[in-house]
């Protein structure tokens, strides 16, 4: 694939497309998303519709949405959290997706949200490139832009990752694993995962 653009840049209503075509590419190899999406000849098209309503309905609105040619990130920062909680027309269209899955999905949910800490954060709901641009750059671009946006307000940053392989490269951008919980139902280990917020002067990896 040829060499894209792996500038951030905001992300609109109207990148809903690319946005959630991306995404579906990025995680479809995600343990959480195969355990939702178990089906692999429709998993992406399930993708693609989840990823649509997740930015669509909720982060294009209440968080801070980027974009490069080749990957998306959702970022919620405190004053946006309360109001990223997702309505009930939007969890009946998540559960409309997610049909016989919608279960697993609530309940991942509720166990993942008894976790998430009570101090003031930047929250790293999305991120994700598409994997046939893997090594140009787009996911540490995104990940540097937000962080550096948490830097300037001076919090932590809080994620969850259910992929082994990326906790290394989260913790490269110096977060640290605060808990590793075991979804109900069978589920796949969930690692959360935060961040101290850095000043200039501490410098950048």
């Amino acid at each position: 694939m040829p060499i894209t653009d792996n500038t951030p840049k905001k992300a609109t209503a109207d990148d809903a497309q690319p946005v959630s075509r991306t995404l579906a590419r990025a995680f479809d190899d995600d343990p959480m998303m195969r355990w939702f999406f178990p089906d692999d000849s429709s998993r992406g098209a399930g993708l693609g519709r989840y990823f649509t309503t997740l930015f669509t309905r909720q982060y294009v609105h209440h968080g801070v949405c980027e974009r490069t040619e080749a990957a998306a990130a959702f970022w919620v920062p405190p004053e946006g959290q309360e109001k990223a909680v997702p309505d009930a027309e939007t969890i009946q269209e998540l559960q409309d997706i997610l049909g016989d899955r919608a279960p697993l999905f609530r309940d991942a949910v509720k166990a993942a949200a008894e976790h998430t800490p009570d101090e003031p954060h930047w929250y790293l709901a999305v991120i994700g490139a598409d994997p046939a641009t893997q090594g140009q750059g787009h996911g540490a671009a995104l990940l540097r832009s937000g962080l550096a946006k948490a830097d300037a307000a001076g919090l932590p940053v809080y994620l969850e990752s259910s992929k082994p392989s990326n906790v290394p490269l989260y913790e490269h951008f110096g977060f640290t694993v605060r808990e590793e919980l075991q979804l109900p139902g069978g589920g796949p280990t969930l690692w959360s995962m935060r961040r101290e917020p850095r000043t200039p002067a501490a410098g950048r990896r």
